[in-house]
């Protein structure tokens, strides 16, 4: 595996917690929202990782030599469909004939873990790239030596 094939592999690892953050973000802002578009409360919407599959002859080979690249693809995002909150607030403009307001299905202690885990997931990928950064620079380092 060359240095190019580490950066690549980093930055699709980047990418993909970079948008979970921003899902993660995402539901936290709208904790509170009862009514969307759809005239019913915000959705958690969460996001499916998948591995980056190889296509091509060079590819399956060098996968097969134990060389070959990888990566993480955001397969899709999804909107969970855990019941939602139903809480008792007469005065609310949403509030249904018994007084009951629907709130969404965010959990926020759940969605700071998540966030956690994600800045933990994108500081490991980025401290990747700032290996592969180095050890090339001291490469380049030895070239000159010569």
């Amino acid at each position: 595996m060359n240095f190019l094939d580490s950066l690549a592999i980093s930055s699709t690892g980047l990418s993909a917690q970079r948008l979970r953050m921003n899902l993660i973000s995402s539901n936290m802002a709208n904790v509170n929202t009862t009514r969307t578009e759809t005239g019913e409360p915000y959705k958690r919407k969460d996001v499916i990782f998948e591995a980056v599959q190889t296509a091509g002859f060079k590819e399956v080979l060098d996968e097969r030599l134990g060389e070959g690249a990888g990566g993480v693809n955001v397969a899709r995002v999804i909107e969970d469909n855990k019941p939602f909150v139903e809480k008792y607030d007469p005065g609310h403009p949403d509030a249904d004939e018994k007084g009951y307001i629907r709130l969404p299905n965010v959990n926020i202690v759940e969605e700071m873990v998540n966030m956690i885990s994600a800045s933990r997931s994108f500081e490991a990928n980025a401290t990747a790239v700032r290996a592969t950064k180095d050890m090339t620079a001291i490469a380049l380092e030895i070239g000159k030596a010569t």
